[in-house]
């Protein structure tokens, strides 16, 4: 069992104009993997909000995973990676190096993605992209690794040499 917090960042969204998908796949993959969303927030592109809500829910809710989706490509509103940088305290990049790996193999946009991940404390922080069908292959990427990744984070491994 673990936490999570979702935060998708999209001005559109924001004001109501488009629907959140992305968010709506990624409480799905919560649940099937057993964790619980505690929030789920829709954002504009705001680097000082962002900035707010990782910090809240990492250090204050203490989640044990917040996944962000949207604000990762070239845009010039797209902020979401410089703002987990600021906050993280640890990169882990052989998530996000798997996740473009595996989508430059159905896209060649997949290598414009600038989505990081790390951790501020006890906290898994990881960027999606904001495309439902982007969230969904990333996802997958991620899957078997991510409840050990976060049974290591929460020190519930006795040995993980065998």
């Amino acid at each position: 069992m673990f936490t999570a917090a979702i935060i998708t960042l999209s001005d559109k969204g924001s004001r109501g104009e488009r629907e959140d998908l992305s968010g709506r796949v990624i409480q799905e993959f919560v649940a099937l993997l057993g964790g619980q969303v505690g929030d789920y927030v829709l954002i504009a592109d705001n680097e000082q909000l962002l900035k707010e809500k990782l910090l809240f829910f990492s250090d204050r809710k203490r989640y044990d995973l917040i996944i962000t989706t949207g604000g990762t490509g070239l845009g010039p509103r797209d902020i979401t990676p410089e703002t987990t940088l600021e906050v993280i305290e640890k990169e882990v990049p052989g998530i996000m190096e798997e996740m473009r790996r595996e989508s430059i193999k159905k896209t060649p946009h997949g290598m414009l993605s600038r989505a990081v991940c790390g951790l501020r404390g006890k906290t898994l922080i990881i960027n999606l992209p904001g495309s439902p069908k982007a969230v969904k292959e990333c996802l997958e990427v991620v899957k078997p690794a991510l409840p050990h990744a976060i049974q290591l984070i929460q020190g519930k491994t006795d040995d993980c040499a065998r």
